[in-house]
């Protein structure tokens, strides 16, 4: 079951390309975290294009925003310099930050089924606790709605 509006964000410290990333770091500060399936897919990297190009934005009101998927620090920063992304991206490759927010979930294509990555997006406040949260995210106008919603906090 994901976390919802309220909910506490769990905690967590995991590896980016140039270090670490952890809840921590972000104590009285609001904050995004989007997961995603995996590195330079078509819907993956035109969200974290959609993001990237509102950073700056992003960044004037405050907020940070972190992608997470499985996938390694190493296809992560493959990725970032590829498409020329300015997030943060961060490795999860055990699901536990996953599993935690609810997102690691049964899915099924083919008639296989198998687990993987819901993409979601949650806004944590200042506070810690989630203030918004898009589930089974569709990318089109995503980064846009992600950011009306922190410039409201």
């Amino acid at each position: 079951m994901a976390l919802g509006i309220g909910d506490s964000a769990p905690d967590f410290d995991l590896e980016t390309a140039n270090g670490r990333v952890r809840r921590q770091d972000f104590v009285g500060k609001p904050y995004v975290i989007y997961f995603y399936p995996k590195d330079d897919t078509p819907g993956c990297t035109k969200e974290a294009i959609g993001f990237s190009c509102l950073a700056s934005e992003f960044a004037n009101a405050g907020v940070t925003v972190i992608g997470i998927s499985p996938d390694n620090t190493k296809s992560h920063e493959k990725f970032r310099v590829k498409h020329e992304l300015s997030v943060t991206l961060a490795s999860d490759p055990e699901h536990q930050l996953m599993e935690a927010f609810g997102v690691w979930v049964e899915k099924s294509m083919y008639g296989r089924t198998y687990m993987g990555v819901e993409r979601a997006t949650f806004l944590i406040g200042a506070d810690g606790r989630i203030a918004a949260a898009w589930p089974k995210v569709k990318v089109d106008g995503h980064a846009e709605a992600v950011l009306a919603a922190a410039k409201a906090l």
